[in-house]
């Protein structure tokens, strides 16, 4: 990007977080700042790739997903654990032990001799080590965490193409409502000159009072359209805004003129194009009957790439589910003190030390059915993820077709309208000079004039469903600017 383009993002991005963390004082003066502010599409896609709601969620989950790996990691990890207690006896524990006991010759064994048992203080304390040696699941849940990751970012990766291309078609719908805004604004200005020239003629009794009421009758059924178009503008950004994850209450304009675009060239015929161009071309389209782009979806194409990370990801599960018929093994370890005395605490003045080690082994002999039903609802969903990637890649080879032929469409239409466009310009040339050489009128000038606008407003509507399809089709074939390949200087 050059240095201008990217003061302007930057100023841009700066009002956006001013807007999302600002007073209304701050809000008002960034406005300001904004007012003259022209955005090209490069800095649109750029914006919205660093604030579109959608694209910053994908960011989350990835970042989960770390999560989720050091999680699944930290079951190899030993379990160490701490523990210390300590209690007073207020009163010693009393347990009754038969006289026989004390004595085994003359004492009464129906009697039974009350006796103290214990300290007034008691103290434990010491460390346990458990650590898992083999359990299936644990081994093969590590893997499935770095698959699971993997899913994300794939996930992250569609999105991205699903908001490049909401950024492109939104701001060539600004462009386009923009040419027929220019289109309502030029007929108004039409009929209102009509009217008042046949209102000087009314009055000089060269036309009579109907030709008037025509005039006005039409241009009150033109200025409902006229408002049309301006809500339609009004819409167009906003629906780019909210693309872009910014506020609506920041202005700018867009750059480009549709009416100014060949589709047939690979170069731009205006510099208000030059990015327009640039962006249309990453992924250069020709004219075919056709589509061998079709055939490496499975490379290109988000939801496909996340669908083979899923069947991946799917693999693993069923690998984990086999494993809980084999056995888990796990070994304990354990060092603890312990120590007691009598009357005012003295703490662990007098302790002992014992340690333990375990090792168990535990296997499941039988559940009943459910480890073989967890297993095959695991194999019948792993068929269900296999045929949504059938019925995915093919209606991917269907978009692909689709979104060919609309561009077909607009490549078999372009020369007809870019002659209708010529031919109008150059009859209003000629209106002018016959009207500069007294042999025309002004109204032959003005009708002339409507006539080029229209000419040109039909010219930029056939941009936009070029432009509109190339990025549809851009988004069937995964090979969206901006997400794989390299940002433009």
């Amino acid at each position: 990007m050059s240095l201008t383009h990217r003061s302007k993002a930057l100023t841009l991005l700066v009002i956006v977080l001013a807007f999302f963390s600002g007073t209304s004082e701050a809000q008002n003066r960034n406005l300001d700042l904004v007012e003259d502010l022209t955005l090209s599409l490069d800095e649109a896609i750029n914006i919205a790739m660093a604030n579109n709601p959608q694209l910053r969620r994908a960011v989350y989950s990835i970042d989960d997903a770390d999560e989720l790996v050091k999680i699944a990691y930290s079951e190899i990890y030993p379990d160490i654990s701490a523990s210390m207690n300590y209690t007073r006896n207020v009163e010693i524990p009393v347990n009754f032990i038969p006289e026989t006991f004390f004595d085994p010759q003359n004492g009464d064994p129906n009697k039974l001799v009350p006796v103290a048992f214990g300290t007034d203080n008691n103290w434990q304390g010491g460390f346990t080590v458990s650590q898992t040696l083999f359990r299936g699941e644990t081994i093969i849940g590590l893997s499935t965490s770095t698959i699971f990751k993997k899913v994300q970012e794939e996930a992250y990766r569609a999105t991205a193409q699903q908001v490049v291309t909401q950024t492109r078609v939104a701001y060539y719908s600004v462009l386009v409502a923009m040419e027929q805004l220019r289109l309502q604004e030029s007929q108004i200005s039409r009929l209102e000159q009509n009217l008042n020239e046949n209102e000087k003629r009314q009055q000089a009794g060269l036309v009579d009072e109907y030709d008037v009421l025509r005039l006005k009758v039409q241009l009150s059924n033109q200025k409902p359209q006229l408002v049309d178009a301006q809500y339609a503008l009004e819409e167009a950004y906003r629906n780019l805004k909210v693309v872009l994850g910014i506020s609506l209450g920041i202005e700018f304009e867009v750059e480009g003129q549709l009416n100014q675009f060949d589709i047939l060239s690979p170069d731009a015929s205006v510099k208000e194009n030059e990015k327009l161009k640039k962006i249309d071309q990453i992924n250069p389209f020709k004219f075919q009957k056709s589509y061998d782009d079709m055939y490496g979806l499975e490379f290109d194409r988000g939801d496909i790439r996340i669908l083979d990370a899923q069947l991946d990801l799917k693999d693993r599960e069923i690998t984990a589910v086999k494993s809980r018929f084999l056995p888990t093994i796990s070994a304990t370890y354990n060092m603890q003190w312990t120590a007691a005395d009598a009357g005012t605490p003295d703490f662990f003045q007098d302790k002992v030390r014992f340690q333990t080690l375990g090792l168990n082994v535990s296997l499941p002999l039988f559940t009943g059915f459910e480890r073989m039903a967890n297993l095959q609802r695991t194999l019948i969903s792993k068929k269900d993820l296999e045929e949504q990637r059938r019925a995915t890649e093919l209606n991917a080879q269907n978009e692909v077709v689709t979104a060919g032929e609309d561009i077909n469409r607009t490549f078999e239409t372009a020369d007809a309208r870019k002659m209708a466009l010529e031919q109008a310009r150059e009859g209003y040339e000629r209106a002018k000079k016959r009207f500069e050489n007294g042999l025309g009128s002004q109204i032959e000038v003005t009708e002339a004039e409507v006539q080029v606008r229209q000419a040109e407003a039909n010219y930029a509507l056939m941009v936009y469903q070029y432009l509109a399809a190339k990025a549809q089709y851009d988004l069937a074939t995964g090979k969206v600017p901006y997400v794989d390949a390299e940002l433009i200087k």
